[in-house]
């Protein structure tokens, strides 16, 4: 089991996870000339996915799903609450699953299992994926953790973590009171510490990778997520990876 990232922030997310002859890609915020030059830095041919599968309807998840989808005839996975939100977007896709955000659904060689998150949108989900043996987990954009998201995270092999702000930074921003309420708020984004807390609750003796993900460019600093998440694992800064917004980051084995 492998997996890569295209980008991740609010500018774009897309996250490639691969088990056997299964391919999948995890949201497409990207335009479809963007995506496909991403995909391309990594080896992967659009034709090879089987599925994009969309956490939730906001534009840098689910803005480039529908015209990618369409051009390479892939079928596109959301929940019920999302493709409601998505308010017709996909229309022109030809194969559309719809799911609950509480049952785990296959494709292909990887098993897909839902965790319900707090978050500004219809029905939003993040992800463990699994293969029987190995197990990845990515969790963005939600607000706070929950009994549940700490549970279904345990044990994981690697796991793609929200680290979207500094506190202090985000405070002293020019952005307007709303949005700072907003990204604070329950149903925003993880800070560093937080992020850092949720580490610190789960099971983490099978990680093998750790990437801080979903930096804002504004209010965040690489080596700030690096430190959070070190300190909650006892381990150095640099075995903390980032989820680059222009590059992701590259192909990544869970033994």
């Amino acid at each position: 089991m492998r997996f890569c990232c295209l980008g991740s922030g609010s500018e774009g997310n897309g996250l490639v996870v691969e088990s056997g002859s299964t391919r999948i890609l995890i949201d497409c915020g990207f335009a479809v000339s963007e995506t496909v030059l991403r995909l391309a830095r990594n080896g992967i041919e659009p034709e090879s996915l089987a599925a994009v599968v969309v956490t939730h309807e906001h534009a840098d998840h689910l803005g480039g799903v529908p015209r990618f989808a369409a051009r390479f005839g892939l079928a596109v996975w959301l929940t019920h609450g999302t493709l409601a939100a998505a308010n017709g977007r996909l229309r022109t896709v030809l194969s559309v699953h719809a799911f609950d955000g509480h049952d785990p659904f296959v494709i292909g060689d990887l098993a897909l299992a839902p965790i319900p998150v707090p978050h500004d949108a219809r029905e939003p989900v993040q992800f463990v994926f699994g293969d029987g043996a190995r197990r990845l987990g990515l969790l963005t954009d939600l607000g706070m953790s929950t009994p549940h998201v700490v549970e279904s995270l345990a044990g994981c092999d690697a796991l793609v973590l929200e680290c979207n702000h500094d506190p202090e930074l985000l405070a002293d921003s020019d952005y307007p009171a709303a949005l700072k309420q907003r990204i604070a708020g329950r149903h925003g984004h993880l800070a560093n510490d937080a992020a850092a807390d949720l580490l610190r609750d789960i099971d983490c003796s099978r990680l093998q990778h750790v990437f801080a993900a979903h930096l804002s460019r504004q209010n965040n600093r690489p080596e700030f997520a690096r430190a959070a998440l070190a300190g909650a694992l006892g381990c150095t800064p640099d075995w903390v990876g980032i989820a680059e917004q222009d590059s992701g980051f590259g192909w990544r084995d869970i033994n």
